[in-house]
């Protein structure tokens, strides 16, 4: 919107009224602020999510294993001492629970995509080691960088379809980046939208434009509201939900109460092995 325009929409008119397109046009506005900061908090809380499902199976997978092959010998031992029918049928269940046959999903998980197969399918055909991330939430300075990106170059502040591509193209290197955890690389793209083609000024809107836009953004907060809620009720989100400020220290408290499961499955299984 020029200079000249855009003082002329928020004029008030002769009878000393504001147009209704101007109070429309900052109902729009605050509306794409508000999606903004629903989108980042959506897309923050998921890389959480994620990385603690990463974490709690690359950390504790092994122990869960350890309570699952120990809970497969005390019921043998104990199938073993009393011959009972009903005993082996336990000791049967337990051991085939130990190393199940995984489904196909469960064969490819995470090894193909939409853009085909992942990074770290790739890196293991490879040979290249698979880098984990390091913990569940990203550094501070990580998330400070992305949700400023975020905030200046988000599509839906575009205002027009060639401006929107080169965002929705630039934003998606941001995800990913913040989703690795990278700093330097953030810092790159910071410079790089820096250096960038200036945004232009919003073009005059008319009311039924600006209603327009106002019916996507509610739509846009809807879908995003319904991912919030599935990544909120899913089995790692609502542990999330339980330690909000340090996830990293809730999966050592998992893990701590998971060895404590372990040496008393060890114990008892020595119990049962002594004559």
């Amino acid at each position: 919107m020029s200079e000249q325009s855009e003082q002329t929409a928020h004029q008030p008119s002769a009878s000393g009224d504001e147009r209704p397109e101007a109070r429309l046009e900052r109902a729009v506005r605050a509306a794409e602020q508000a999606l903004i900061e629903f989108e980042i908090a959506v897309e923050t809380f998921r890389v959480e999510v994620e990385n603690f499902s990463r974490l709690h199976h690359q950390k504790l997978g092994p122990m869960y294993s350890r309570l699952d092959e120990l809970d497969a010998l005390i019921a043998e031992a104990k199938a073993a001492r009393s011959g009972d029918a009903e005993d082996l049928r336990r000791a049967r269940e337990a051991r085939s629970l130990v190393m199940p046959m995984p489904g196909v999903d469960e064969l490819f998980h995470d090894w193909l995509g939409s853009d085909g197969i992942s990074d770290d399918a790739a890196a293991m055909l490879t040979d290249r080691p698979v880098r984990p991330p390091e913990r569940v939430r990203p550094s501070e300075e990580v998330r400070r960088l992305y949700r400023e990106l975020v905030r200046r170059a988000h599509p839906d502040l575009a205002q027009d379809e060639a401006e929107r591509t080169r965002r929705d193209a630039f934003i998606a290197r941001v995800n990913a980046a913040y989703g690795r955890g990278e700093e330097q690389l953030l810092r790159e793209l910071a410079e790089e939208w820096d250096a960038g083609p200036v945004p232009q000024a919003a073009a005059p809107s008319e009311s039924e434009e600006l209603y327009a836009r106002l019916e996507w953004l509610s739509q846009r907060k809807e879908l995003l509201s319904m991912v919030a809620k599935e990544l909120e009720d899913s089995a790692i989100g609502a542990m999330l939900r339980m330690a909000p400020d340090d996830p990293d220290r809730l999966l050592e408290e998992i893990a701590e109460q998971l060895l404590a499961e372990v040496s008393e499955r060890e114990a008892e299984l020595a119990a049962l092995a002594t004559p």
